[in-house]
């Protein structure tokens, strides 16, 4: 196995497109673990960790840029307001260890459906940026994860960033693993409420071939909210609406049976994740809305 380590993004590039099979390595965390158990072997391994464009954030007027290996440390400390639904599921990756060297983009790149980051990024509506020496692009978070840990990445490109718009509205994230760290997901949910377009987005995680959104729920749910006018009134979603949102989100999954749980299980459970957090986010947007109202 040879060894690359480049020292800017352009030398990063230019090895890339050299060697189309080197597999960028930046914390490590999903990488090394497939080596060490030789579930991997490629012929080159990509250090990314001198070129310090991918450990930068930007916040600007509307969205955030996140820089590839920006840890998930510092998006819990520094972006919990511009991206809550990212900060708590940062707060259930592995341990303190692994959040300050672990990143988006390595979650991205793997594409395993049990990433922690994917559940939320699909209920934000982020954008992927990438590039090669041929130019960048930007990919629709709902068209980059194509297979069983696939995304739609050219064999030359590298991921540069994430771009996802700061929350308008109440964001949720929930995870069920066997324990409480260190753990891998058995399935995990993402909610967003988007009060400026009233639409409702998801994003579940470890219960599909992919990372996952219940567009059936979504369709559903965003059309009770409309008839029903809760985005102006503010009242309490029915309990029949919510069970009827969280049997879809079930219905969404496509799991398997491992050793973490079995397919019924994790139905189960993101069935009971969808209601709970659908309960917890509007909760949060009817508080704020009665804020709104008081202070006007």
């Amino acid at each position: 196995m040879d060894f690359l380590r480049p020292a800017s993004w352009e030398e990063a590039l230019a090895a890339k497109a050299e060697h189309p099979t080197a597999v960028p390595i930046a914390g490590g965390t999903d990488v090394m673990v497939e080596i060490n158990f030789d579930h991997r072997r490629p012929e080159y391994l990509m250090d990314l960790n001198r070129v310090g464009d991918l450990f930068e954030w930007e916040v600007g007027e509307d969205s955030v840029r996140l820089g590839a290996s920006v840890p998930y440390s510092r998006v819990m400390e520094h972006l919990r307001a511009e991206l809550p639904g990212l900060a708590l599921a940062s707060h259930t990756v592995a341990s303190p260890q692994i959040r300050n060297r672990g990143g988006v983009g390595g979650n991205l790149g793997t594409a395993s459906p049990a990433g922690d980051a994917h559940p939320a990024l699909l209920a934000a509506g982020a954008e992927v940026e990438v590039e090669s020496v041929r130019g960048s692009r930007r990919i629709p978070i709902d068209e980059f994860y194509t297979g069983v840990k696939r995304n739609a990445l050219a064999a030359d490109e590298l991921i540069r960033a994430v771009h996802v718009k700061k929350a308008d509205g109440p964001q949720q994230y929930s995870k069920v693993g066997t324990r409480n760290a260190m753990v891998i997901a058995v399935c995990a949910f993402g909610l967003a409420l988007h009060p400026e377009t009233r639409t409702v987005r998801t994003g579940i995680g470890s219960a599909a071939p992919t990372p996952v959104r219940a567009r059936a729920a979504e369709e559903f749910l965003n059309a009770a909210l409309d008839e029903g006018g809760f985005w102006d009134n503010g009242k309490i979603i029915p309990p029949s609406v919510a069970k009827q949102f969280a049997d879809l989100c079930s219905a969404a999954c496509n799991p398997i049976d491992d050793v973490r749980g079995t397919a019924s299980y994790r139905r189960h459970a993101v069935c009971v994740m969808a209601r709970r957090t659908l309960t917890w986010t509007w909760e949060s947007y009817r508080g704020t809305a009665a804020r709104t109202e008081g202070a006007a």
